[in-house]
């Protein structure tokens, strides 16, 4: 009876931390900011129901990121709310970060793995209506693609959002990488790559007027199909995207104003310019948390005021230096060769690693939700069992 009774406890327990788990999947395309308490009862719900915690060599550089990041906030103490509310982000992602990737890879994730599948079918769909809905608002005068970045940015009214973000690039990034992992959903479960996710999520992508996830989703589909298809058809898988290489060229990168003051990218090689022309002004201990606004403002040949320098890993040095870069950077690669060690799947690793690291390239801090969430996922699907891409079924629907 008593047997009998901790095994019902177990399996709900486990029920419990998988809607937790597809709770937060979705609490953080809700505008109001409620993800920081469901990424803290799931971290809670997956320490109790995990049998032993993690010591990888991944854990502890994260925990040194961690504290220096910390260390440095406390020691500057910036009074400003954007300042704070990014620093809440480092305990309460990573701490969700290290109980989830605990919790997925000690369980069997059968019944996760279509649940997830059910909550991205949600995701997506929702994040397609806000899309519509911005594009209706502006008479669908933009659908055929944004001639500038400002154009695609005034695309997204604050009147009209209701799901996702309300910038372009961090809401067309999150589109790349929640859509990439819907792509390889089928992939980790069935072992079949299914045609029209593929080009379901590349639509939402081009509806998002954000070059990151086109070129980010393109890089991830190429690799994913080279590595699945014979050798006859990468003949004509190369022949395809260099066909397509004008029309992304042209279109999604805009080739020929990239350099321009008004281009999101023209905004990030001026940045970078000014990090490297001027890297003896940052501090090896790092210039202090969020500084890129004061170096940017300062070094700049002109500065539109965002708070970093568009590229995680130019970031972690200009605030964190030398210590928060290698811990860093240190922390993805034994993260990755984590992965690896429960499942052998060198080959699906990459391909799931190149479109965040192409993103990671272009955006974010190192501590974003995405980041964490894209993590959490991959490990999910590529923990799972072995997959051998040259097995990979084809389907169309």
């Amino acid at each position: 009876m008593i047997q009998h009774t901790k095994t019902i406890t177990a399996v709900h327990r486990a029920a419990l931390c998988e809607v937790l788990f597809c709770m937060a999947l979705l609490a953080v395309f809700v505008p109001v900011k409620g993800y920081p308490l469901v990424f803290l009862l799931a971290s809670l719900s997956f320490f109790v129901d995990t049998p032993a915690l993690l010591r990888h060599a991944w854990v502890w550089f994260l925990l040194v990121f961690t504290g220096y990041a910390s260390f440095i906030f406390f020691m500057n103490m910036p009074a400003g709310q954007r300042e704070m509310t990014n620093f809440l982000k480092l305990p309460v992602n990573f701490t969700y970060l290290y109980f989830a990737v605990g919790w997925v890879i000690q369980r069997d994730n059968s019944r996760l793995l279509r649940w997830v599948d059910i909550t991205l079918h949600i995701a997506l769909g929702l994040s397609l209506l806000q899309l519509i809905s911005y594009h209706y608002a502006a008479d669908f005068r933009w659908i055929g693609g944004a001639p500038t970045s400002a154009h695609g940015s005034a695309l997204y009214r604050p009147s009209h959002y209701f799901w996702g973000l309300d910038d372009k690039n961090m809401f067309g990034a999150r589109i790349a990488l929640i859509g990439f992992v819907y792509i390889l959903l089928p992939v980790a479960r069935q072992r079949t790559i299914v045609w029209w996710r593929i080009a379901a999520v590349l639509v939402l992508a081009w509806l998002s007027l954000s070059r990151t996830p086109v070129v980010a989703l393109f890089l991830g589909v190429f690799c994913l199909l080279w590595a699945a298809a014979a050798v006859r058809w990468r003949m004509v898988l190369a022949l395809a995207a260099l066909s397509v290489l004008p029309f992304v060229a042209e279109k999604v990168v805009r080739i020929d104003n990239i350099t321009a003051s008004n281009d999101g990218m023209g905004v990030r090689l001026v940045y970078w310019k000014a990090f490297f022309q001027h890297f003896t002004a940052i501090s090896p201990l790092g210039n202090g948390f969020m500084a890129g606004s004061t170096f940017l403002g300062r070094h700049a040949e002109f500065y539109h005021g965002e708070p970093h320098i568009h590229n995680t890993f130019l970031s972690c040095y200009l605030d964190f230096g030398v210590i928060g870069f290698f811990s860093y950077v240190l922390f993805l690669g034994c993260f990755f060769h984590f992965c690896h060690r429960q499942q052998p799947n060198r080959v699906f690793w990459w391909v799931a690693w190149l479109p965040l690291l192409a993103i990671m390239m272009i955006l974010y801090s190192g501590y974003d939700n995405d980041i964490i969430l894209y993590l959490v996922l991959v490990c999910l699907l590529g923990c799972s069992r072995p997959i051998d891409m040259k097995q990979l079924n084809w389907r169309a629907v």
